[in-house]
């Protein structure tokens, strides 16, 4: 049986209570309604607020911090097939939490491997972010990234901007890690105007990059081994790279 969901983490929880209250055989989970094959059988899951509190009771209840957390980090890895191993983590946990320590199951090693693969990625958009200055002196840095790491960059953030302002806006996902003042919260930004930025930006942005080419020994030029360790996806915001797109 394949099973269709919203995509949300909502919808995801509800097509858990479904698995495990009606104890459905499930082949593949899709996120949206694709070509399915002849004589496939399709069952489209709708998301339940009370029936995803519910399943999110019970995780909290069953589930140690660690695992509880591992599920939501998954969930994060947005540009993966990532619902079966984590329906199939969930459910051996539900079973005995001891199972999860076992990575003789796929799912499992799965999960642990992918887990391992967004603290990677997070890791590496620390150093790759760029904030620019607004009018007001609030910082504004664009991002693009391959899983949704906004919240580990936002927590990262505030303990290195201190009282600063800040927002870092993931462009491709429509949500922004807003810190204004005393309040700190993810926002859906589905549109926007480009910000206006600080009149001291610009000369910022000149000395980074003089600063940038100022280091670079011409003879060393390496772009192969310049684009493993700074991949073009992330150089899309990054003022130093601003002219080799």
């Amino acid at each position: 049986m394949t099973l269709l969901y919203d995509g949300s983490y909502e919808g995801f929880l509800s097509l858990v209570y479904e698995v495990y209250y009606k104890r459905l055989h499930v082949k593949k989970i899709q996120r949206e309604k694709t070509e399915v094959v002849l004589f496939e059988e399709v069952l489209e899951i709708q998301t339940d607020e009370q029936k995803s509190q519910k399943v999110l009771s019970a995780l909290k209840k069953k589930f140690s911090s660690k695992n509880f957390t591992t599920i939501t980090n998954i969930f994060l890895c947005d540009s993966k097939e990532f619902e079966k191993p984590l329906l199939e983590f969930i459910i051996l946990g539900i079973k005995d939490e001891k199972n999860l320590n076992n990575i003789n199951y796929p799912c499992i090693l799965y999960i642990k491997n992918l887990e391992k693969e967004i603290f990677r990625v997070a890791h590496r958009m620390y150093g790759f972010v760029r904030f620019e200055e607004l009018e007001d002196g609030t910082l504004y840095a664009k991002i693009e990234t391959k899983y949704n790491v906004l919240y580990f960059l936002g927590k990262h953030f505030l303990n290195r901007l201190g009282d600063n302002d800040f927002i870092i806006h993931d462009i491709q996902r429509e949500f922004a890690f807003v810190k204004y003042k005393n309040e700190i919260e993810i926002r859906h930004v589905a549109s926007f105007d480009e910000p206006e930025y600080s009149k001291d930006e610009e000369k910022f942005k000149n000395l980074w990059k003089t600063f940038f080419q100022s280091v670079a020994i011409e003879k060393r030029k390496n772009k192969k081994l310049q684009q493993q360790l700074v991949p073009l996806m992330y150089r899309a915001y990054m003022s130093e790279f601003e002219n080799d797109l």
